[in-house]
């Protein structure tokens, strides 16, 4: 084994900007998903037929569907129509497309809204029917029982399967690898086995970073539910 091949500063310098970009992919991803996703759920148990049906088909096609194909399809498919490339270099949004980096943040966005929508549209369906009844005896309305009541309960109840997607879009973002000129920590990586022929030291280094990432936000997400869910532990007396 010739672990101080990894351990070179050049090495250890691309590892780190590796790092920087997978944390940047998944923090963007993330934060972009949460909002399209609660605009998701909300079109979900709106009511409306034709949003629900609309939303119903997004996130049955993101669930149903891998997340490699996701980013092919984007990458590979939406970016390089030629009625997007004579537009991108000065109609926006379609400027951002020649962008590696946009194209995978956009597949990884689409993909984890479409999971946290259902997941978030579920929460509010099972929020207890007395706290809705409560709140509409005291004159309040419906987006007032929605903002107040409802949402702040399926926010709370989501946060621990939410911890799951989280950590599987930190593993998913990988596949950015497969994206030509996007350096995360998965190409290093496939760089530094593709020189040096080490694929055992090369991708058991990034097993480690992307260990080290999910136990910390494995420990983040446990101190938001500490502090958001302590109602719900059981009392001792």
């Amino acid at each position: 084994m010739s672990w101080d091949i990894i351990f070179q500063p050049e090495h250890l310098a691309m590892y780190g900007q590796g790092l920087l970009t997978t944390l940047w992919l998944l923090l963007s991803s993330l934060g972009i998903g949460c909002v399209l996703a609660l605009l998701g759920a909300l079109a979900l148990t709106s009511g409306n037929l034709v949003l629900e049906k609309l939303v119903g088909a997004f996130t049955y096609f993101v669930r149903g569907t891998p997340l490699l194909i996701q980013v092919y399809l984007i990458y590979y498919g939406l970016a390089q129509l030629e009625w997007i490339q004579t537009r991108w270099d000065d109609v926006w949004p379609w400027t951002h497309f020649k962008e590696p980096f946009f194209c995978a943040l956009l597949a990884f966005a689409l993909n984890t809204a479409g999971y946290t929508a259902e997941m978030l549209a579920g929460a509010i369906r099972e929020t207890n029917p007395g706290e809705v009844e409560a709140a509409r005896a005291m004159g309040m309305s419906r987006w007032q029982i929605m903002h107040r009541i409802v949402l702040p309960s399926a926010l709370r109840r989501t946060l621990p399967p939410y911890c799951n997607e989280a950590v599987m879009m930190l593993h998913s973002t990988s596949l950015a690898s497969v994206v030509p000129a996007l350096t995360d920590v998965t190409a290093v990586a496939s760089r530094i086995y593709s020189d040096y022929y080490l694929p055992f030291e090369a991708y058991l280094a990034a097993a480690a970073i992307y260990l080290c990432v999910t136990f910390a936000l494995i420990g983040f997400f446990r101190l938001l539910e500490k502090r958001f869910l302590a109602y719900l532990a059981p009392r001792t007396h």
